[in-house]
């Protein structure tokens, strides 16, 4: 699946390329030449409201009108991004008492965009009325005048998905979050209850929350931004179709869910839900290069999409400067991009589903913070060896023989994790920050991706979807759930009543309705599906990395994080320990397992996962044919104790998960190395085999499949240097540095 959008290309494949005033106006054409030549099929252009209507009524849209025009006759197709973001700077003024506005009242000011080094941003409140009006008109205006032009293929609305936390506490947003408040509790009684503040005598009494902290009042006010936020991004979807029902509406996010929910109201799942595509950004120089992180990403986003097709939507295709992410950072660490790098970071991408690529600049910017960034193309617009890598990929993704790959997509993983979206909010008012919820959620997945097992992105709303089929997974992993909902709760007894398999990290639902602490533990009725009671628990993170459990059959302790949560059997079995001599704990249990309904439950007292995420550095990779140590995190990430054996511990405890829940794994490879996802056309069945090379080294892999993937007897490859050799269901493959193989797999 691609597109399914006739004003799109098959394949989109090109770059964001006009943010006023760049590139020069002079070598335009010039560009959009090379640019066609070299396969690029889309561009999509910064629509600023601040550049465009330049006095009240008054539209300058000739800069505009030229791309379009030039898009047409170039074959290229352009997407329109809408940036409202960018307020004219005469309605600063004509409209201050629409400022945003911080917690302490002062109102935000128009400043520059790093981005495009055009003023106007961040824009103004939305939540006023006559600035939304304001709004509707261009919008309206910017639909009315491209909708039937031929370069025309469709609108990207609300760059990036997500928003400033410190907004807003203007008037107009604390008007429409009391209007909020009275649809969910219905009378200011029931609101002064719900938030202990007792003597409320009118809505005007009402305010938001100024100061952060773990109560009703706040988990209301964050979950109020997010609702608004996401009710304006389909505003804006809405006004679009209503002007133009023939081009699609797309928007791209940056993957930061697990980090961003909470304080920044990144959802990608919500997204998603509001346009006809979506995408992300992810730029491995602002990100750092470890294997994982690139494809937790990109899962993340395939999750999210819930089957609607995903672009990459901004990828880096070029160097980054002077910003303060990559301060310290090794130069083969994203910072500088090699035409390897690119394309290694193109399969990436689209090994796990995405179905379009663009980068977030053409050619660089020539001024600004982000100057010289990004882009493929040289500062001039020649060609550079990085753009010569993105135009084989652009012809080769758009080539027929391609087809058959692009109908395949990822197949669902062996296991899941569920993202519980009040976890992430509640770890923000609690501790400021989100980095313990990341650091489980990320941990668990990098413990599975270290196996070569795909985990994906599960939300915890989909367990139980509107078609009222449970979520299929047989293994779902729990992390960080130290704060549930009532309604999150009920999901996961009901699940796994019906037949699933849930591991859940230590405190499940501590920390219940309106974020107060359970007087039994497990919290919420999850005493009974976990089939067992608390003992003991310490809130200790500070000193809690060197904790560990036992487990049956593992030769090491299984190291753990964070909080520390000991048990009693009640249904359920003791099945492991802490480690004896250890605090208040040694030697209470750990870890209880419990048969629910027709599926089972694993609890674990502590966090494996932010444990696996805190033991980095250097990893040797046994099984590589040349010997070498394969490097997958930098060892100045190490927050607690780091050692080969605490890895070795934790990736055991991973791999006995799956052990425990009679799951097979899809690939195995006696090279650890190499990274292999599997897709499936589902009309055909045909299955396509992607195997990755992240080092700088030649690999050499052989791959065995297991389940329903096989036997095959030959494979036809689609990208790599030789094809792969198949016997039954072994496929052994041999990969360049920092590329891959592509192969349909034949029965």
């Amino acid at each position: 699946m691609t597109t399914n959008f006739p004003s799109l290309p098959p394949f989109p494949y090109g770059a964001v390329y006009f943010r006023k005033s760049n590139p020069p106006q002079e070598d335009w054409e010039r560009d959009y030449g090379t640019a066609g030549a070299d396969g690029m099929n889309i561009f999509r252009h910064w629509f600023m409201w601040s550049a465009i209507e330049v006095a009240p009524g008054e539209f300058d849209w000739g800069e505009y009108d030229r791309q379009l025009d030039l898009a047409a006759h170039s074959g290229i197709k352009t997407i329109i991004a809408e940036f409202l973001s960018a307020a004219p700077e005469w309605a600063w003024r004509k409209y201050a008492h629409a400022r945003y506005q911080d917690a302490g009242g002062k109102p935000a000011v128009s400043a520059m965009s790093g981005s495009s080094a055009t003023g106007g941003f961040p824009g103004l409140c939305l939540d006023n009325p006559d600035v939304l009006a304001l709004g509707e008109q261009f919008l309206s205006k910017l639909a009315e005048r491209y909708r039937d032009h031929a370069g025309l293929g469709g609108y990207d609305v609300w760059n990036e998905c997500n928003f400033n936390r410190a907004y807003c506490y203007c008037p107009a947003t604390i008007e429409r979050f009391r209007e909020w408040l009275r649809g969910k509790y219905g009378s200011l009684k029931a609101l002064g209850r719900a938030w202990y503040r007792y003597s409320y005598a009118a809505w005007e009494d009402v305010d938001a929350p100024r100061h952060l902290g773990p109560y009703p009042e706040s988990l209301d006010w964050l979950q109020f931004r997010i609702d608004n936020a996401y009710r304006l991004m389909r505003w804006r979807v809405d006004l679009l179709r209503r002007h133009d029902p023939n081009h699609p509406v797309t928007a791209h996010g940056v993957a930061q869910t697990l980090t961003d929910h909470g304080p920044s109201v990144n959802d990608e799942w919500r997204a998603a839900a509001e346009v006809d595509s979506y995408g992300f950004t992810w730029i491995a120089a602002r990100r750092g290069d470890e294997p994982w992180k690139h494809f937790h990403a990109v899962d993340l986003v395939r999750a999210g999409s819930r089957g609607k097709p995903f672009w990459h939507a901004e990828t880096q295709a070029g160097n980054l400067w002077l910003q303060p992410q990559v301060a310290g950072r090794p130069r083969d660490d994203g910072r500088l991009a090699t035409p390897e790098d690119i394309r290694y970071w193109n399969l990436v991408s689209f090994a796990g589903g995405a179905t379009g690529w663009l980068c977030p600049r053409w050619r660089p910017l020539l001024d600004g913070p982000l100057f010289g960034a990004f882009g493929p193309y040289g500062l001039d617009g020649s060609r550079t060896p990085r753009s010569e890598m993105t135009a084989r990929f652009a012809k080769w993704a758009n080539a027929p023989a391609q087809a058959e790959i692009w109908k395949a997509r990822p197949v669902r993983g062996e296991v899941g994790i569920l993202f519980a979206p009040e976890s992430n909010i509640f770890n923000y008012l609690q501790q400021g920050s989100t980095d313990w919820y990341a650091e489980s959620a990320r941990g668990a997945y990098q413990g599975f991706f270290d196996l070569n097992v795909q985990a994906d992105w599960v939300n915890i709303d989909d367990l139980w979807p509107e078609n009222g089929k449970p979520a299929s997974y047989h293994l779902l992993y729990l992390p960080y759930p130290v704060h549930l909902r009532p309604e999150s709760a009920a999901k996961l007894r009901a699940w796994v009543e019906q037949g699933g398999t849930l591991v859940s990290e230590g405190c499940p639902g501590y920390f219940g309705d309106r974020g107060r602490v359970g007087t039994v533990q497990p919290n919420l009725g999850l005493d009974e599906l976990f089939g067992a009671r608390e003992r003991y628990v310490e809130f200790t993170p500070d000193i809690s990395d060197d904790v560990t459990f036992s487990l049956p059959g593992a030769d090491q302790a299984v190291p753990g994080a964070l909080f520390i949560q000991a048990y009693e059997a009640a249904g359920g079995e003791v099945t492991g320990t802490y480690a004896p001599g250890y605090g208040f704990v040694g030697g209470l249990p750990a870890v209880v397992d419990h048969t629910y309904g027709k599926g089972r439950t694993r609890l674990v007292g502590t966090f494996p996962g932010a444990a696996r995420h805190r033991a980095v550095g250097p990893v040797e990779r046994r099984g590589s044919p040349s010997g070498s140590t394969f490097t997958t995190h930098r060892l100045a990430q190490v927050t607690g104790p780091a050692s080969a054996d605490r890895l070795a511990a934790s990736g055991a405890f991973f791999a006995g998960l799956l052990e425990w829940a009679g799951i097979r794994q899809y690939v195995r490879t006696d090279n650890p190395a190499i990274i292999a996802r599997l897709h499936q056309d589902a009309e055909s069945g045909s299955v396509v085999l992607w195997a990755l090379n992240p080092t700088r080294e030649p690999q050499h892999a052989t791959l065995t499949l297991a389940g329903p993937w096989g036997p095959f007897n030959g494979a036809q490859l689609h990208w790599g240097e030789r094809c792969p050799s198949v016997e039954d269901r072994a496929v052994t493959v041999e990969i360049d540095p920092r590329d891959g193989v592509i192969a349909r797999l034949n029965r």
